[in-house]
């Protein structure tokens, strides 16, 4: 289990996040939804050790505190974060590009097994692997960064406004793709603004704003509750 005990994160002045206590199980999917600058980066930089601001509070997983925990440690113990954007080395072609997510000591054990693994749920992926990754599009280079971090074989997955900016038919692969990895055992926590995405992927929605939690409840239970969509979500 991951859990955010109490977390607060300051920078300077600013306070990113207030007093946010979240609990995700193993094998769930689970989402952190609020508008921009809302804080839900915040937090999954936190999570992920990356975090340049003042923390307090706590985050643990499987009983065993990442405060303090180098990103590479966080890394190592099975936590990894696909960052906002499309994070690609535009020069190299896919299968270099996927090979250096395999730089964890417990992904280099098994990096032919976790590449085969990986171009599987990837098949487009495995088809252009000698491809030069700045000739791809947007949704392909978007998911060459989640398969790239795949390489590192985490139990838990971090993802970073996912959707944002792709075509329709590359969010629903994308949505299609976090089922495969809930049903493979793995744990997701998305950080979102488009809670329609989320529908039918995550059970279990927190949202966020200015840095606080203002609702969290079943992802169904929300969808229902037109006062808070409309507050915090603009749907």
């Amino acid at each position: 289990m991951l859990t955010v005990d109490h977390l607060s994160v300051s920078y300077g002045q600013h306070r990113a996040l207030d007093d946010v206590s979240v609990k995700i199980a193993k094998g769930e999917v689970a989402v952190i939804l609020g508008a921009n600058g809302a804080g839900k980066s915040s937090l999954l930089r936190a999570i992920a050790g990356l975090s340049e601001g003042h923390a307090e509070g706590d985050i643990s997983f499987n009983g065993v505190s990442l405060i303090g925990l180098s990103p590479d440690d966080i890394v190592t113990a099975g936590i990894a974060l696909v960052p906002e954007g499309r994070a690609i080395f535009g020069d190299l072609n896919v299968e270099e590009n996927l090979r250096l997510g395999a730089y964890s000591e417990r992904a280099r054990a098994n990096e032919a097994a976790n590449l085969d693994r990986v171009l599987t749920l990837f098949p487009k992926l495995r088809e252009r692997r000698k491809q030069i990754t700045r000739t791809m599009s947007g949704g392909e280079q978007q998911m060459l960064t989640i398969a790239r971090t795949l390489m590192g074989n985490p139990s838990v997955l971090l993802l970073d406004e996912p959707s944002e900016g792709l075509a329709p038919v590359i969010v629903e692969r994308i949505g299609e793709l976090i089922l495969q990895l809930r049903d493979l055992g793995a744990t997701v926590l998305l950080a979102e603004q488009n809670m329609h995405f989320c529908l039918g992927i995550a059970s279990h929605a927190t949202v966020i704003d200015k840095g606080e939690i203002v609702y969290a409840d079943t992802i169904e239970a929300l969808r229902a509750n037109e006062a808070v969509t409309q507050k915090y979500l603009a749907i």
